[in-house]
């Protein structure tokens, strides 16, 4: 039997958010007779730290912000020594290409959550992707962002993998069980639901404009989530006049929200690849999704569980909104059609693969 393979996550802490949901999801499931997993953490905190499997070992650096953490970040990995070191967010992934060459008995792979040259604005960070190829192997998650990599920072297309992000069909299945349809609900109105951060990227203000139209009609839209723009939407819901938009804040189960929607709206104005969209589809439920860059025409399979329509458009957008409102579609198509693509048998049999394959390099 050959010694296992030691990897080596790098986060910054196990929040509910996509990059930590992932990490967490490889983590348990990589095989134990091949792989021996770590996480390391800025802070020994979130949601996840209850998901995770009680073998793997959690290493807390106890640190706050993002850039103090480099130091402490390599003397782990120099005194821990890992086979692989997998760099699972953005920003760190960029301060630690520069140290990659220090180690090079070490493979070092990256997973880029963003479509780097809309989400990453600093100079000072954007200056760190000249050393990007460092990485032995770096993990896109759409062709957006692949792309985005190849031509706006040079990267070598060999060196990028497009694995686009699992769905946790038991875990939602779990969820879906113990739903009941929230109170919010209203009976002889249509339930509409968008999720995300309460900010600029999620195009909340732009889905207000849009319901700003639809004032007359029995919809009412819920969103959930939190963010530094809430009292800003709130404000505008005011001024539009929006009686029928309810901001519910960060929700314990989206999807018992999801599950009793008429219909999911993704309103983002760039995504990386976004979960939210993976999951309304594993509720069953359709999707009108705005035509912004981050995997989105990889997810809607036209007319089966989505549709997808330009939100700078509000006329078109409403109208859209309306159509859909007034057909049904079949639930079970929905959920094959994102479970036959992205469940998480078939993204996590790659993920292995990759740090199998980027052994033998």
């Amino acid at each position: 039997m050959n010694k296992k393979i030691s990897v080596m996550f790098i986060l910054p802490d196990l929040e509910t958010g996509g990059a930590e949901r992932i990490v967490t999801t490889i983590a348990n499931h990589l095989s134990r007779d091949r792989f021996e997993p770590k996480i390391l953490l800025l802070r020994k905190q979130g949601g996840y730290l209850d998901f995770l499997k009680k073998d793997i070992e959690i290493i807390d650096l106890n640190i706050e912000r993002i850039r103090n953490s480099l130091k402490p970040i390599l003397s782990q990995i120099y005194r821990r020594k890992p086979d692989i070191v997998f760099s699972g967010f953005g920003e760190v992934n960029a301060y630690l290409s520069l140290f990659i060459k220090l180690f090079p008995k070490i493979k070092f792979i990256a997973r880029e959550t963003n479509v780097v040259s809309e989400h990453v604005t600093r100079k000072e960070i954007k200056f760190f992707y000249n050393f990007y190829n460092n990485y032995q192997q770096i993990i896109a998650q759409s062709d957006d962002m692949m792309n985005d990599l190849v031509h706006n920072f040079n990267i070598k297309k060999h060196k990028i993998t497009k694995i686009n992000n699992p769905v946790d069909f038991d875990f939602i299945n779990e969820k879906l069980l113990i739903s009941t349809k929230p109170e919010s609900f209203q009976y002889n109105y249509k339930n509409v639901v968008a999720i995300g951060n309460l900010s600029a990227r999620k195009g909340f203000d732009n889905l207000l404009k849009v319901f700003s139209r639809l004032k007359n009609e029995k919809i009412i839209l819920h969103i959930l989530g939190d963010g530094r723009d809430r009292e800003l939407l709130n404000q505008m819901k005011d001024f539009l006049g929006l009686k029928k938009v309810v901001f519910h804040g960060r929700q314990e189960n989206p999807y018992q929200f999801l599950k009793f929607a008429d219909l999911f709206i993704l309103s983002s104005r760039y995504e990386g690849f976004p979960n939210v969209l993976l999951e309304a589809g594993a509720c069953g439920t359709y999707s009108l999704a705005n035509n912004c860059r981050g995997g989105i025409n990889e997810i809607i399979q036209d007319r089966i569980n989505g549709e997808i329509s330009d939100i700078e458009n509000p006329e078109d957008f409403s109208q859209k909104i309306m159509q859909i409102l007034h057909q049904s579609y079949d639930q079970d198509a929905i959920k094959n059609s994102i479970k036959s693509r992205f469940s998480k048998e078939i993204i996590l049999d790659r993920y292995e693969k990759i740090l199998l394959d980027l052994m033998k390099k």
